[in-house]
């Protein structure tokens, strides 16, 4: 009868992925229907089957996000194996422990194996981070701001062996499920009077995400069709590309000043909204300097730059402050792998004091990438500027990323983004504002009064104890577990 429990399991879990179909609850369940057929079966046909059902759950994701491409099957097989994992930790070990510990090997392992990839592997926490589906649960949510995501992780994975304890152990279950009903009850109060204390109130800053109006860049990519590759334009007549490229400048020009005639104090532009080649890219930066100067207003550039060697391609992200000069250039530190074969940037953080609070940016893909945004946290930034550029199949996913980035290190987070979800988010994960660049017409212009204040999390200052912690624990469980028959 086991079969049914992994098959359960199973369509459970692919609703649980961080993708475009996720359901809150299913994150809590799938697991426990998991576990049932792993503990009922040989532990080597345990972990077969897990890790088929986790690579099928990163091959659905592959879907949802529209990368078919038979080169992404090794990438789902690594990820299936190591989200696998736990479910092998506990099948070895969990028979071999009292009650309560046995329920903390399976959340024990599955936040090592989540803060191991988050940290070490090129794709970060894009698939497979369980707190990330909890979201919506913004008393829940708060828990991040001390253990980071890993902790909201936690509770979700422990769910699955307390409800198991009552199922198989009709004795001697009751502490195990007292101690996880009193520790979730306690982090939904916290979470609670976190939210309620912090009330809607403080300076504020009009920002506007300013993304390039579909019809402007369409003409830019026509002007650039005739062209293969960067060499190819790299030998072309400048005067053209300036052309090409000028639709999607004028553009975001006009409607940025715009926003600041209506009091926009920032405007941020989107991951690659601006495409140049290297030669042109000074005298592109001077226009855009002045510009700010003339309004009066920071002005965050993204830029593609092409230049005439390997590999070719730069992605900066440029601030411009109010008199003109740059305040930071910043390259994205975290190209996505396979996509895009660039050079990556140092991993710095920049970081700038302005009248409007500490700033800060990443670029896209880098926000899941916790360790990385947590410099913004550590140095007490107030407001993170998130530029990105998406498509329709990620689009969900990593915004709601980006929210759980802001809980865990208390700053507003301002995410201008082309083909995707452009939002403003507060320290508590609140969203502010949010615009589809697919259903915005032809103005994808999000406007939203952000706090120029950000709030102290422990999480910002001590960073990553607790994953270290779980994995301290786990190895501590399974020496136990194997010193006993």
């Amino acid at each position: 009868m086991r079969y049914p429990y992994l098959i359960g399991g199973c369509v459970l879990s692919v609703f649980a992925i961080n993708a475009r179909w996720d359901i809150a609850l299913a994150a809590w369940l799938c697991n426990v229907l998991l576990l049932r057929f792993t503990r009922q079966s040989r532990w080597w046909v345990a972990w077969l089957w897990a890790w088929l059902v986790m690579t099928l759950d990163v091959g659905v994701w592959l879907w949802h996000a529209d990368l078919t491409s038979p080169v992404f099957v090794p990438i789902a097989a690594a990820l299936g194996l190591g989200c696998s994992l736990p479910f092998l930790a506990d099948r070895l070990a969990a028979p071999r422990l009292g009650t309560l510990p046995a329920t903390l090997v399976f959340p024990l392992a599955k936040v090592t194996v989540e803060y191991l990839v988050s940290t070490a592997a090129p794709v970060g926490g894009i698939v497979g981070v369980l707190g990330v589906t909890q979201h919506g649960n913004l008393p829940l949510a708060q828990l991040a701001s001390v253990t980071g995501v890993y902790g909201v992780s936690f509770l979700v994975a422990w769910f699955a062996p307390v409800a198991l304890a009552c199922w198989e152990h009709r004795r001697r279950w009751r502490t195990a499920v007292v101690t996880f009903a009193g520790v979730l009850a306690v982090v939904l109060a916290a979470g609670g009077i976190r939210l309620i204390a912090a009330a809607p109130g403080g300076e504020t800053v009009r920002v506007a995400g300013v993304a390039p109006a579909p019809q402007a860049w369409q003409r830019t990519l026509d002007g650039i069709a005739p062209y293969e590759s960067v060499e190819a334009m790299s030998q072309a007549d400048p005067a053209v590309l300036q052309e090409a490229f000028g639709h999607v400048v004028d553009d975001l020009l006009a409607r940025s000043a715009r926003e600041a005639g209506a009091g926009a104090k920032l405007v941020v532009w989107p991951e690659s909204a601006v495409v140049t080649m290297d030669r042109d890219e000074q005298a592109l930066l001077t226009r855009f300097g002045e510009f700010a100067r003339q309004h009066g207003i920071h002005l965050s550039a993204g830029l593609t730059v092409y230049t005439g060697s390997a590999p070719f391609v730069r992605n900066e992200s440029v601030l411009f402050a109010p008199d003109g000069s740059v305040r930071w250039t910043y390259r994205k530190a975290h190209p996505i792998p396979v996509l895009e074969p660039y050079e990556a940037g140092d991993g710095v953080v920049p970081v700038a004091d302005t009248p409007l609070g500490r700033l800060a940016t990443v670029i896209c893909f880098d926000a899941n990438f916790p360790s990385l945004l947590r410099q913004g946290g550590d140095q007490r930034v107030d407001l993170m500027l998130v530029p990105s550029n998406d498509w329709n199949g990620i689009k969900d996913g990593q915004a709601r990323t980006a929210r759980l980035r802001a809980i865990e290190n208390g700053f507003a987070v301002v995410r201008p983004t082309m083909e995707g979800l452009s939002e403003a988010v507060d320290p508590l994960g609140r969203v502010l504002a949010s615009t589809d660049y697919f259903h915005g017409g032809q103005d994808p212009t999000m406007v939203a009064y952000v706090p120029t204040h950000g709030t102290r999390t422990i999480y910002g200052t001590i960073g990553d104890v607790f994953a270290w912690l779980c994995l301290a624990a786990l190895a501590g469980l399974i020496v136990t577990a194997a010193r006993r028959t």
